[in-house]
């Protein structure tokens, strides 16, 4: 017998067999691993939507706490005992300074006292009492900035990175660099307030020029998904004839027209609303939840507000707990006839609009943070709590609240890959101006996709002649909050 027969003939045994099995078993792991979303990729190979990242990440998703308005910093989150020292007092150099209402008047303290919290002694509002107990899992960064004065275009400027409409979320950005982790769920969804959207709308949530399918799905404990039941007289069988011809027809449609990514955006909307028939329902039911869940998020509050934006709270973590990458859950919403009454715009009766504000952010929130933490959520999801500038350390001319300031306000983040109780940067002694370690919204989100494994310069679009990134042309990382 020749040595190449018998080498043919050995690899018939039974060992040989199992062995080469094996040896498959794993390659078809690795497949699945690369397929799933929990692969590195070189920077130079990286292919977007397939789950892979630049480097290893922190963060498999995000929860974007949004409360549009312009919350005060420093009656909120950065104690400014120079407020109090010279309350009353013209702001030194500013006596007569105009911003985005008219004149102002003289610096005015905070109408609540600052308290120690934690083992860090972070001292916040006492407004803020269940907030006041994860100061040490947060990061504050109190030396933001932006480039605007204007609610619609600082909502838009925090979310996507510029201050005009036409630019994707960072939501967007996150959903077309990794794709879905649930493909019976959406990648990105926006839970909008009871009292309404934030200002500028959708554009918070915009694909931009990103294909379609990457822009947020609404919903709400409020407003849940729309169509999903199969209408009666329609048998499941029909339901899904229809289904597979219209698949079929729109299949034929974007082969001959492959620039169409509206068109490709709603086939795979119409293929997602199938899956979601199933798995929506569920997701958004809160009623399985325990009663010391809800008594925690404060559910059945009395007050109905509060008692909307804690559900909506409820179905975040529901919605986390299911892969979806990214959610948008926001307290509040757009400017009404009357400052302050529907968002933390709080122009001129600060003490009145933050007493109605406080309590409807702090409870549930915290709660939802609290939640995250226990289930063990909180390891691998980054919390960013954002506003779009701050406020005066003035009052206005004439009022009891405060006016715009885009020079210096706050943001935080929490949970994966961030050092918990530390704060970066800082305004001014009156928090009128980021004086140390200034930080811009690009800063901002460098940092949030280091942490979910890109290099904010490599992920881009091209678009208009330009390779188009969240961070625009700048940012870095801000590494003295990283773990």
């Amino acid at each position: 017998m020749s040595d190449n027969l018998a080498r043919r003939l050995n690899l018939l045994t039974r060992r040989s067999l199992l062995g080469n099995v094996y040896t498959g078993l794993g390659g078809v792991g690795l497949m699945h691993l690369i397929s799933s979303g929990t692969a590195m990729a070189d920077p130079t190979d990286w292919q977007p939507g397939r789950g892979q990242t630049h480097h290893l990440a922190k963060a498999k998703r995000v929860l974007q706490i949004f409360c549009p308005g312009a919350a005060s910093h420093m009656d909120l989150w950065e104690h400014k005992p120079s407020l109090e020292k010279y309350h009353g007092q013209p702001l030194p150099g500013e006596e007569h300074f105009v911003s985005f209402q008219g004149k102002n008047g003289n610096l005015m303290k905070s109408p609540w006292p600052f308290a120690a919290a934690g083992e860090s002694g972070k001292r916040i509002s006492t407004m803020l009492p269940n907030m006041a107990r994860h100061v040490d899992d947060i990061a504050f960064l109190h030396a933001m900035h932006s480039k605007t004065n204007t609610h619609g275009p600082g909502c838009v400027f925090m979310n996507t990175g510029h201050p005009t409409e036409g630019f994707p979320s960072a939501g967007a950005w996150l959903s077309y660099a990794l794709g879905s982790e649930n493909e019976n769920l959406p990648t990105y969804v926006a839970i909008p307030d009871i009292r309404g959207e934030p200002p500028n709308g959708k554009a918070n949530w915009s694909n931009g020029f990103l294909p379609a399918r990457h822009q947020a799905i609404m919903m709400s404990d409020q407003k849940p998904v729309r169509n999903l039941s199969r209408p009666s007289g329609i048998s499941s069988e029909e339901d899904f004839d229809s289904r597979q011809l219209l698949a079929q027809l729109n299949r034929k449609f974007a082969a001959a027209n492959p620039a169409e990514s509206d068109l490709q955006a709603r086939v795979a909307a119409y293929e997602l609303a199938a899956r979601m028939q199933m798995s929506a329902p569920e997701a958004t039911d809160l009623s399985g939840e325990s009663i010391t869940t809800h008594q925690l998020y404060g559910t059945d509050d009395p007050n109905s507000l509060k008692a909307a934006y804690a559900r909506n709270c409820l179905l975040a973590r529901r919605l986390l707990e299911r892969d979806v990458r990214y959610v948008n859950l926001y307290c509040a919403s757009r400017a009404s006839g009357v400052d302050g009454l529907l968002n933390w715009d709080a122009h001129k009766t600060l003490k009145a609009d933050y007493q109605r504000h406080c309590p409807i952010f702090d409870q549930p929130t915290a709660a939802l943070l609290t939640d995250l933490k226990q289930s063990g959520l909180l390891n691998d999801t980054l919390v960013l709590w954002t506003t779009e500038f701050g406020r005066m350390p003035t009052h206005q001319d004439g009022t009891a609240g405060r006016d715009h300031n885009p020079d210096g306000f706050t943001c935080w983040m929490m949970g994966a890959g961030v050092q918990g109780g530390t704060t970066y940067g800082a305004t001014d002694e009156f928090g009128r101006r980021a004086e140390l370690n200034p930080t811009t919204v690009w800063d901002f989100y460098a940092t949030v996709l280091h942490l979910l494994g890109f290099d904010h310069e490599k992920l881009t679009w091209y678009h208009n002649g330009l390779d188009r990134r969240l961070t625009d042309v700048q940012g870095r990382v801000i590494v003295e909050v990283l773990a």
